[in-house]
């Protein structure tokens, strides 16, 4: 009974799918972004991939550097006055070096996020790499 059962649904299944295909084929269409889209970022991410630029991912392991990290996170993410780009910056520490990442509103919220990182207990360096969003 359980076989004929799976066999009726795989054989109504393989009809719908052939049924369908063509009709979400004739809709499928392409999505494509115009360059200068804000949401158009294939360089950055071309760049990310090159293991020259450190990603979250690079971010060490260590008691100490999470601790920096989230120290970092917890103080940026209680200041309102930041945009929520600011907010969601790349915090990457290495051996108590903060590198900050990804783009923010204004040069201001650039130096805060600098000014954050550099009073946080055992940070040795802050390497700002924010980028500012064109208006």
């Amino acid at each position: 009974m359980f076989t004929r059962l799976l066999l009726v649904i795989f054989t109504l299944t393989g009809s719908l799918i052939m049924m369908t295909g063509p009709v979400l084929a004739e809709q499928n269409t392409s999505f494509h972004l115009a360059a200068n889209s804000e949401l158009e970022n294939t360089e950055r991410n071309v760049r990310d991939k090159d293991n020259a630029t450190l990603t979250p991912e690079d971010q060490k392991e260590t008691k100490k550097d999470i601790q920096i990290t989230a120290q970092i996170r917890k103080t940026v993410v209680r200041d309102k006055s930041l945009s929520i780009d600011a907010q969601n910056a790349k915090i990457i520490t290495r051996s108590g070096v903060v590198t900050l990442r990804g783009p923010v509103a204004s040069e201001a919220e650039s130096k805060t996020l600098q000014k954050i990182a550099k009073k946080t207990r055992g940070v040795v360096k802050v390497d700002n790499q924010l980028e500012i969003k064109a208006p």
